[in-house]
């Protein structure tokens, strides 16, 4: 059986192969976008159905399928400070302003966390006269410490 890391690199290339895009694969999965996206690079376990269509669409096998129904080890990183500039522009992100997150939340909802788990992320593009923005919408469950 191939492992997730084999599937995930299976489907980043026969993406490029078949031209088909992540928001195709997610329509055809019937998932979010960013749902779909981290689970055919192996974060999130897919159902059989949702694997089934997205292999099918990437014109790939049974082996990539049930790979991609496999349970994850999750966290995406080789290295504990990211080398890809984009993953490390994220990165930096949080070293400056992880502090100030971590400050409001506790100031507007008291002393909790926001899930990763019960969680909804959405990446856009915006158009903007001094040039195209990212806007990146992190949303988690508020979860109180609970002593």
């Amino acid at each position: 059986m191939l492992s997730k890391k084999e599937a995930a690199e299976a489907v980043k290339n026969a993406k490029i192969a078949t031209g088909v895009t992540w928001a195709q694969l997610a329509e055809a999965v019937g998932r979010p976008l960013a749902w779909t996206t981290a689970a055919l690079l192996g974060q999130h376990p897919m159902t059989k159905d949702e694997a089934n269509a997205a292999v099918a669409l990437l014109e790939l096998g049974e082996d990539v399928a049930l790979a991609l129904q496999a349970q994850p080890t999750r966290g995406a990183l080789d290295s504990a400070v990211p080398v890809d500039p984009t993953i490390y522009r994220l990165y930096e992100v949080i070293q400056v302003y992880g502090p100030t997150i971590k400050e409001l939340i506790h100031e507007q909802c008291g002393d909790g966390i926001m899930s990763a788990i019960n969680f909804r992320l959405d990446v856009k593009r915006v158009p903007d006269p001094d040039g195209d923005r990212v806007v990146i919408t992190m949303d988690g469950k508020y979860l109180p410490y609970q002593w």
